[in-house]
């Protein structure tokens, strides 16, 4: 991850268990599986994501949540142009617009 003080890393590997460090999100609750899934997509590159989904759904986890406009990841993932690998992954494991 990158942030004020830590540089831009490119090529970084990610191991199962950083991966699976984006299981646990806060707050709890409502929406908390949409909040999980975007954190993920947003930080990491598209493989990564794609394990992250396989973690997520043995995990029982809902692909499906939505957000306070009702909107699930695949709907948000979906409106940017760089992130068909990104909604691929989320297809093949069964999440589904809202639409």
């Amino acid at each position: 991850m990158s942030g004020p003080d830590k540089p831009k890393v490119i090529g970084e590997e990610w191991s199962d268990e950083r991966v699976k460090s984006f299981l646990v999100t806060q707050p709890k609750g409502e929406g908390s599986d949409y909040t999980t899934l975007l954190k993920a997509y947003q930080a990491m590159i598209a493989k990564d994501f794609d394990r992250f989904v396989g973690f997520f759904v043995e995990a029982g986890r809902d692909l499906n949540a939505v957000n306070e406009s009702g909107e699930t990841i695949l709907d948000r993932v979906g409106e940017h142009r760089k992130s068909l690998d990104y909604a691929r992954a989320l297809e093949n494991a069964g999440a589904k617009k809202s639409s």
